[in-house]
């Protein structure tokens, strides 16, 4: 006998109190409803269900099997619905926020590359720094670089976000290089708006520690960060993901190459694993393939010299 079918069968029973009803919503009858009632209590191994002339009720085992009951149910509606949309050509409109940083330097590409294999794919990006409210902004999906996540939310790991102390080399011939990260208050650094305040963070061995820095330029956006860097403004600490190509130049000079700043994780953020649109699930297993790997491909490019936390 389908098992499936008895849970269904079993669940009906429990929410509409009495196998008649149940066989009325299940369309079937009253002994096909019995039959399966008492294959799910021979596959459980307990009695779930106290049975009168009158009414039905649960017993302690069928309180207990319940919930289980009612999430199996769900999970073979989603291999359904999985299943059903796999052998359709995606299509609908996609909305997806990140930082601005983030979306000019790589998530922009990977969303044209999707769009080439799912045409039918329309893609709203918005971007900056400010955490989305996915319901509120019906965002289907959020590209976030953060290690501080909001448990409410689904979350997939996309790739690790390493970042550099540099400076151009104009400001460092006018002013040298620091030699260790206590000597950094000696120096202008530029700020993230949004950051921790005065102080750089960096990993060593398991620890973060904070270093106490003198701000001489705030910004809200990381790409006027990095203007502000190359024009000489000081010392800054900015992804490798945007300046990877600055730093193979030339045009940006990596300072204390062996302190490394803390690292961030890079994370697609959506509502709910349960009924996404195809396209989106998609999405996300493209960006994951992507971006992934213990190494990010933005990386990969910078020479051994270079790279961070290698």
């Amino acid at each position: 006998m389908d098992r499936l079918t008895a849970v269904r069968v079993f669940v009906e029973v429990a929410d509409l109190g009495g196998l008649t009803p149940a066989a009325e919503r299940l369309d079937m009858s009253t002994a096909m409803v019995s039959r399966y009632l008492a294959a799910i209590e021979e596959w459980f191994g307990a009695r779930l269900l106290h049975r009168t002339t009158r009414k039905v009720s649960l017993t302690d085992a069928g309180f207990a099997a319940l919930p289980a009951c009612r999430q199996m149910l769900d999970i073979a509606e989603e291999a359904q619905h999985i299943a059903a949309e796999r052998s359709r050509e995606p299509a609908g409109v996609l909305r997806v926020t990140s930082s601005g940083s983030f979306a000019d330097a790589q998530l922009t590409s990977a969303l044209v590359d999707f769009q080439q294999q799912h045409p039918q794919v329309e893609v709203m990006l918005s971007v900056g720094d400010r955490a989305a409210d996915l319901v509120g902004e019906r965002v289907d999906l959020a590209v976030r670089i953060t290690n501080t996540l909001d448990p409410t939310m689904i979350t997939r790991p996309l790739a690790l976000c390493r970042s550099v102390l540099c400076a151009s080399p104009a400001y460092l011939q006018r002013h040298g290089s620091p030699r260790s990260v206590e000597d950094l208050h000696n120096y202008r650094c530029i700020a993230h708006a949004f950051g921790i305040g005065k102080q750089y963070r960096f990993t060593r061995g398991q620890e973060t520690i904070e270093v106490p820095v003198n701000w001489s330029f705030h910004t809200n956006e990381t790409a006027v960060l990095r203007r502000a860097v190359l024009s000489g403004a000081g010392i800054g600490m900015l992804p490798t993901y945007y300046v990877g190509g600055d730093l193979q130049q030339g045009d940006l000079i990596q300072i204390l190459p062996a302190e490394e700043p803390e690292i961030l994780g890079i994370h697609a953020i959506y509502l709910s694993r349960q009924h996404q649109p195809l396209a989106l699930r998609l999405l996300v297993d493209f960006l994951a393939e992507r971006f992934g790997g213990p190494v990010p491909i933005w990386d990969l490019a910078l020479s051994l010299s270079q790279r961070v936390g290698m």
